[in-house]
């Protein structure tokens, strides 16, 4: 597949064709990438939707008109898979599974994680995010800024559905007489679903695989002890077994189908920065700290310090499991992280 050009990106509100009886939508987000596709399959006598963007008024209304959009021929949703707990995944789930009668088919570990974060929000987990990042060794105006911001899953998430239906890795989904095997990735949420149809040879590598950039990986209070990078970097090695020119569909970015070159990329990506940050260890540093060296810019913006801070702590975790740095006790609370 030639890489996009402006004519071939659908506009808000557009459904456009990819294969037959597959079609993509593309949702604007308030926050980066900047939007997130939605794939629509033909599907007993409807469409079945692979994620749905964060809720909010403009989202609802834009799937309105995605719905009325000739292409989809005013027929129903008749399934709904959810990807991974984000907000720009699972944010109008509720909505539209009420809208159309359905279950949302995820993961059991994404749908768990969606709920406890959805009713996870009073004083006691803002506490526990201002304790996470007092230890990372960011500055107080971080922390009252954080504190001040307040949980933020449910202002994009809506009220979710009480009921869900399970897929696992190495199970199968049929969607409109097609079987699709699900994969599962970790490392940018716990357990996110993937699809690849052998006939096809399509993936839905949804934020597992992305053409141009690294997903997010980053730790958080919830699993201090986790090393999300290495959970990430081993099961992407998994996608290996699929064929190299299968056409990838992620959830932001175009349609690739450089499959393997983009894990050998991510795995290299990663690589140089493990290297980067080990070096920026040789005198000790906060997390917070070693975050300003290997993203500098994001560090110092109140909005992104959060994802500098979670992103460098999971490279400093990779680097600990790898034997490269060791934590040590900081008198202010704040471990330092030296390499060894």
């Amino acid at each position: 597949m030639t890489p996009a050009t402006t004519q071939d990106i659908p506009t808000p509100g557009e459904v456009r064709p990819i294969l037959p009886g597959l079609f993509r939508a593309r949702m604007p987000l308030p926050f980066p990438p900047g939007h997130v596709n939605v794939w629509f399959f033909e599907h007993d006598g409807g469409f079945l939707a692979v994620d749905t963007s964060v809720a909010g008024r403009s989202s609802r209304e834009l799937w309105d008109q995605v719905l009325a959009h000739p292409n989809l021929g005013g027929k129903p949703l008749t399934g709904l898979l959810i990807t991974h707990f984000h907000p720009d995944h699972i944010g109008l789930c509720g909505w539209l599974c009420e809208r159309f009668g359905l279950l949302p088919t995820m993961t059991r570990i994404e749908w768990l994680q969606a709920r406890a974060l959805w009713f996870d929000s009073g004083p006691a987990m803002m506490a526990q995010q201002a304790s996470f990042y007092t230890a990372a060794g960011c500055a107080p105006e971080y922390i009252s800024f954080v504190e001040q911001r307040g949980p933020l899953y449910q202002r994009a998430v809506a009220e979710l559905p009480r009921s869900f239906h399970a897929i696992k890795a190495g199970g199968s989904l049929r969607i409109g007489g097609a079987e699709w095997r699900v994969l599962t990735g970790a490392g940018h949420s716990p357990d996110m679903a993937c699809l690849y149809n052998a006939e096809l040879n399509v993936l839905i590598s949804a934020d597992q695989i992305l053409p141009r950039i690294s997903p997010y990986v980053g730790l958080h209070a919830g699993e201090p002890q986790a090393d999300p990078l290495g959970d990430f970097l081993s099961s992407n090695e998994a996608f290996r077994a699929l064929p190299a020119d299968a056409l990838v569909l992620p959830s932001h970015g175009e349609p690739f189908r450089s499959l393997h070159t983009r894990l050998d990329t991510l795995a290299a990506h990663h690589a140089e920065r493990l290297d980067a940050l080990a070096g920026y260890c040789a005198e000790p540093l906060t997390a917070f700290e070693a975050a300003q060296s290997l993203f500098p810019r994001a560090a110092v913006e109140q909005t992104q310090v959060g994802f500098a801070v979670g992103e460098t702590l999971a490279h400093l975790r990779r680097l600990e499991r790898q034997g490269r740095v060791a934590a040590e006790p900081g008198a202010d609370g704040a471990p330092r992280f030296r390499r060894v």
